[in-house]
C-alpha cells in the first residue's frame, strides 16, 4: 500500500529502485502488490538467517533489499491501480514479522559468537521491542486520535527504511551490537517522543 509520506531513505535511496522495479513489474498482469508484499518478507527472512550463520554482509544488504521491495508493492498498487485495505493490512503484519526476524537472526548471531551475554540479549530485545513499538505507536496515534506522524524526529528518526539501512550499514561493517545499541535508543526515544506530542497535542 502506498505511504502517506516517505522516510529520508526512501525519498533520497529506495525510491530510486523501487519505482523502476515496479515499472517493470506492471508490465506483467499476474504479478500483484501482495506478491511483492510476499516476496519482500521471504527476502527479510533470508536476512535473519543470513545473520544468524554470522554472514552480516549478506545479511545487511538483503534487509536493505527487502526495504527497496517493500517501497516496491506500493509503487506497484499506485501505479496499476490495485491499492486495496487489505493489501495495506497484509504488508503491515508481514512487516512486522519481517523487522522481528532480522533482529532475532542479528541477537543470535552475538551470542553466537560471544556466548550468553545478557547485556546482548538485553539491548537487542530492548531493539526489537522499541522496533515493533514505533510502528505500533504510529498505527494507533492515528487510528485512537487522529494523529499522524509525519515531519520531525518523531516521524524520521526511527522510521522502518532508517532502521534497515542502519541494519544494512551495520552488516556490511560488521557491527551488530553497536546497531542494535543504536537502534534500542533511538527507537524508544521515538517512540517516548511521540508520547509527549500526542499529549501536548491533545491537552
Amino acid at each position: 500500500m502506498p505511504r502517506e509520506w516517505d522516510g529520508i531513505i526512501s525519498q533520497h535511496i529506495n525510491r530510486k529502485f523501487s519505482r523502476p522495479i515496479a515499472r517493470f513489474l506492471a508490465k506483467f498482469s499476474a504479478i500483484t502488490p501482495n506478491h511483492i508484499s510476499i516476496l519482500s518478507f521471504l527476502v527479510a527472512l533470508i536476512s535473519g538467517l543470513a545473520f544468524s550463520l554470522r554472514r552480516p554482509i549478506i545479511g545487511g544488504i538483503l534487509a536493505q533489499l527487502s526495504s527497496i521491495l517493500d517501497g516496491a508493492d506500493g509503487d506497484l498498487a499506485a501505479l496499476t491501480n490495485r491499492i486495496s485495505p487489505f493489501g495495506g493490512f497484509l504488508d503491515t503484519v508481514l512487516d512486522r514479522y519481517a523487522d522481528a526476524a532480522i533482529l532475532s537472526g542479528m541477537i543470535y548471531s552475538l551470542l553466537f559468537t560471544s556466548g550468553v551475554n545478557i547485556t546482548y540479549v538485553i539491548i537487542g530485545i530492548i531493539a526489537l521491542i522499541g522496533s515493533l513499538l514505533v510502528s505500533y505507536s504510529a498505527a494507533h496515534a492515528k487510528s485512537k486520535l487522529g494523529i499522524t506522524f509525519n515531519e520531525g524526529f518523531a516521524a524520521y528518526a526511527a522510521s522502518r527504511d532508517v532502521r534497515l539501512f542502519l541494519i544494512m550499514l551495520g552488516g556490511i561493517l560488521n557491527q551488530i551490537f553497536v546497531t542494535l545499541l543504536i537502534l534500542a535508543i533511538l527507537t524508544n526515544l521515538t517512540v517516548l517522543v511521540r508520547i509527549w506530542t500526542t499529549r501536548r497535542l491533545k491537552r
